[in-house]
């Protein structure tokens, strides 16, 4: 009996832990406050970035710092450019479907921006990558650095578990 004893408490720390965190579906509805937007995102435990479907993508430079301007490369969505200030150049690992036979490039390079994302009741500051989507389903992928700020845990098995984004209070600054 006694040698169960560090399991049961083990395996009570572990419900504890997990209460502790949100469950999402694979899909979930997604506010970003800053460009007056809802959509559908694919919240992606695989994927370590968060990326926006963006297209005609600009480099420029306001006031010294370089910025980025873009639309969204999504349907209905607005028909002006955004700007934001550029965090950095990411190189993201493309796909193995995205590469030819003869490719040798096994990164892209893409803009990283600071976005505030609404997911569930919880709204964080999200470092996003900008690429064009408009081929995926999901405009808006959530990988797993951001989930973890979110402290989310994803069942595959549901969709829209979280309902519409209902964010009210100002930016968390979790720790990444």
């Amino acid at each position: 009996m006694t040698r169960f004893t560090p399991l049961f408490a083990l395996l009570l720390s572990l419900s504890a832990w997990a209460d502790d965190r949100s469950v999402y579906g694979l899909h979930e509805y997604v506010r970003l406050p800053e460009i007056d937007l809802e959509v559908p995102a694919k919240l992606d435990t695989g994927a370590h970035t968060a990326s926006l479907s963006a297209r005609d993508i600009e480099y420029f430079t306001r006031n010294g710092q370089r910025w980025v301007r873009f639309y969204l490369a999504i349907d209905k969505a607005h028909g002006h450019p955004i700007e934001r200030p550029l965090l950095r150049v990411g190189q993201i690992k493309r796909r193995a479907d995205d590469l030819g036979a003869n490719a040798k490039q096994q990164y892209s390079a893409r803009p990283v921006i600071d976005l505030d994302v609404c997911l569930g009741e919880e709204l964080l500051r999200l470092e996003v990558n900008l690429t064009d989507r408009s081929a995926f389903q999901f405009p808006l992928l959530i990988g797993a650095d951001a989930l973890k700020r979110f402290n989310a845990m994803v069942d595959p098995s549901l969709k829209y578990a979280a309902g519409k984004p209902a964010c009210t209070a100002k930016i968390a600054q979790n720790a990444e």
